[in-house]
């Protein structure tokens, strides 16, 4: 019997596992990987096999399809054969964390493998990072540069051993090396990782190459001195402790945040400081009540905590800002830092970090990247469509087979080398899924995102047409493909920036939508960006807008620039949008008055109204407009403007008060539309979701209308899904 196995078994494990169970069932026959799936042929029992080798699956391997065919074939013995190219349907393997049995072997003194730092075997290690074609075989990733010694080869050919066929394998004689380089660029002698924590421990900062890209790293202390280095304003940097209990001494960690971060996929999670330790971590995450914090994935973590006096160090990203993060040794120096720890295995494709944000237990994906790429959703259209995302938060998104598959995190694609980046990502990921014809390509509506640029370029590649989408469409299809529902929601879509249909920006948005088409159901009243995107930058601006609007005094203006923004008023383009709301909230309350990176003054504010006490009165009124209804936000502005807030306590509760009463009222003429159109949800997306507070005060007027909340799981809430649902609303009209 030929029996055919689809689903997550390339680069797993998962031939090794099927030759032990057949060995132990005395069958005869072979395995081998087929490019879209794993091929076993067995002599008798197929259907007890199959049973057996799904009680005995590897941590990371999963089964989704199974097809029997009869097979003429005959065997004396079973064996494991070479790899052949087919038709690609199989998942591809992601990177996963060192296992502990691997870990042991890192450690404990005696060992092979003791203190080396590219232990790995069939269950955890570069996967995704080191591929550059399927099926997962050695000479197929950047591991084909290290042949195997005799001792590794040995392993590698032997069935009892957990590297029997690890396609990674190799050790200290065989294996990739480690060096230490001095701010120069200069070889340090001496242990390389000993000597890098030293200089970490001194305060100096360094770049670690890992498995997927670079990190700068530094200790706590050295936060202030990074910043000036790395001109990158308040943005909070990412922490790695040395282990979950000192993770525990500076954040607040359940029993769901610690599942997550113990996974094998150890993403970034967002945790609450502890009061205790929260001053140690200022610096680290400015204004923040939270912090990203991470354990150590791979072996040259566990390695460099071996050596650190710290339990804790900063692990940010090393690229130039608004650039991809680099993954070229020679390139690393041109950050200018003070030491470089840097090995000699290629990075086939840079992979940043995820990030997870939790809300009662739930997580939600800011950034899905490491460890949870290319894993594939459910897609509600049978065509080949690239969606390119929107400008910021980039990812690009490629369906087969009814699925959608995400790339890696992109980020901000208005560079040019990051606009590079995503087309080498879709590209990447094309070759890996076996996709060479397109339908279409998937695009924003807005005129000048430079993700349009790229997907013009692969038009005319794949000869193909490309097709726009309006924002926040692709917000609402994306949580739709999220929740697995392909009738009609009636979506809360709020975030900060996104193109109108009528040329205004948008950004807090009721939609009656499906994959189809949309309704504009409710928005918010337009503020004059006074100066287009600087008034994004400076929300100084978008008060003012909103006291000339008044009549009243400009505080954030004297009376040359009142004259001039009055002017300009009227040529302004005007924002409809939840993001622009809270950051004058964040301005007006002193918050935060000044951006230095995406979304901070509302990022900001979400401390303030979770601390807040929501109970003072804000009149909530509804205008019409076009057919539209739209709350009155400037009439409440006038409200917060009169209050006298002098101690923190109260600005608090009247932030508090102000974002409860607008997202309640919003959330309530969303659960009219629902109940009269006889739709049993509510969707919430957007960026401005991220902001726990809001997200609890949407849910509980939804679940009090007997309604359910669709939020986020498997998509990112922010403009890092739009792809998803670019890729749905094309695919929906290709039909």
């Amino acid at each position: 019997m030929r029996i055919s196995i689809y689903g997550i078994v390339q680069g797993v494990g998962f031939r090794p596992t099927v030759y032990r169970v057949a060995n132990r069932m005395g069958l005869k026959g072979y395995v081998l990987n087929n490019g879209s799936n794993v091929e076993v042929h067995v002599d008798r029992d197929a259907e007890e096999f199959v049973r057996r080798l799904k009680e005995a699956l590897p941590a990371l391997a999963r089964i989704d399809q199974v097809e029997f065919t009869e097979s003429e074939e005959r065997f004396d013995e079973f064996r494991i054969i070479d790899s052949r190219n087919g038709r690609r349907v199989s998942l591809i393997p992601t990177d996963t964390a060192l296992c502990g049995a691997c870990k042991s072997d890192l450690l404990e003194a005696g060992k092979k493998r003791h203190l080396f730092p590219f232990t790995n075997c069939t269950e955890c290690g570069a996967r995704f990072t080191v591929i550059t074609d399927v099926p997962f075989d050695r000479g197929r990733t950047s591991m084909s540069d290290f042949p195997m010694c005799p001792s590794c080869s040995n392993e590698y050919a032997s069935p009892d051993d957990r590297r029997f066929h690890a396609q990674t394998i190799s050790c200290h004689q065989c294996g990739p090396r480690y060096t230490l380089h001095d701010g120069d660029g200069r070889d340090v002698p001496g242990e390389p990782f000993k000597e890098f924590a030293d200089r970490i421990d001194a305060g100096l900062v360094g770049i670690l190459k890992g498995w997927g890209g670079m990190h700068i790293v530094c200790s706590f202390s050295s936060a202030s001195r990074l910043r000036k280095l790395y001109r990158r304003g308040d943005k909070p940097y990412a922490v790695m402790m040395r282990d979950i209990d000192a993770a525990r001494e500076y954040a607040e960690i359940d029993s769901a945040c610690e599942a997550i971060l113990t996974s094998a996929q150890r993403p970034i999670v967002l945790v609450d400081k502890k009061e205790k330790k929260s001053r140690g971590l200022e610096e680290v995450s400015p204004g923040l009540g939270n912090v990203g914090v991470m354990l150590p994935c791979s072996a040259a973590h566990q390695l460099l905590f071996t050596y650190l006096k710290e339990d804790g160090i900063i692990m940010t990203s090393a690229n130039p800002p608004g650039e991809p993060m680099v993954i070229e040794n020679e390139r690393a120096f041109d950050l200018g830092l003070d030491a470089y720890l840097l090995h000699n295995r290629r990075i086939i494709h840079r992979c940043d970090d995820s990030v997870i944000k939790m809300r009662d237990g739930r997580p939600t994906f800011t950034r899905k990247s490491r460890g949870f790429v290319p894993v594939p959703l459910e897609a509600n259209h049978g065509r080949a469509v690239i969606g390119v995302g929107a400008q910021w938060d980039v990812t690009g998104s490629i369906t087969r087979n009814r699925e959608i598959f995400l790339t890696q995190y992109i980020g901000e694609s208005q560079q040019h080398p990051t606009l590079h980046y995503l087309g080498d990502a879709i590209h990447h990921l094309a070759k890996l899924l076996g996709t060479e014809d397109f339908d279409a390509i998937a695009m924003d509506k807005h005129p000048r995102y430079s993700t349009k640029i790229m997907a013009k370029r692969l038009a005319k590649e794949y000869d193909c047409p490309t097709i726009e989408t309006q924002h926040y469409h692709a917000h609402a299809a994306s949580l739709m493909i999220d929740s697995r529902i392909h009738d009609q929601i009636v979506c809360l879509a709020w975030d900060g920036t996104g193109y109108g249909d009528d040329g205004a920006s948008w950004g807090g948005e009721t939609l009656l939508a499906d994959f189809s088409g949309y309704k504009r159901i409710c928005t918010l009243e337009g503020i004059p960006l006074l100066g287009g995107d600087r008034a994004v930058m400076d929300p100084r601006r978008v008060v003012t807008a909103i006291q000339l609007m008044l009549g009243t005094d400009t505080t954030h203006a004297d009376e040359r620039e009142a004259d001039i923004y009055s002017k300009l008023m009227r040529k302004s383009v005007t924002a409809s949008s939840m993001g622009r709301v809270l950051d004058a909230i964040s301005c007006i309350t002193g918050v935060c008055c000044k951006r230095s990176y995406e979304g901070e003054p509302a990022i900001k504010l979400e401390r303030w109204l979770a601390a807040g006490n929501a109970e003072l009165s804000f009149d909530v009124e509804f205008g019409q407009r076009g057919g539209v209804e739209y709350a009155r936000t400037v009439q409440m502005f006038a409200q917060l403007l009169d209050m006298r807030l002098e101690s923190d306590a109260e600005k608090a509760d009247a932030a508090a008060s102000f974002v409860r009463s607008l997202a309640t009222a919003l959330a309530e003429r969303a659960c009219d539309t629902a109940e009269s159109e006889g739709i049993p949800h509510v969707g919430l997306t957007g960026g401005v979701t991220y902001s726990n507070p809001i997200a609890s005060w949407v849910e509980r007027t939804v679940r009090a209308r007997g309604l359910e909340l669709l939020i986020h799981e498997r998509v990112p809430n922010g403009d890092g899904g739009i792809s998803v649902g670019q890729n749905a609303i094309v695919g929906a009209k290709l039909g």
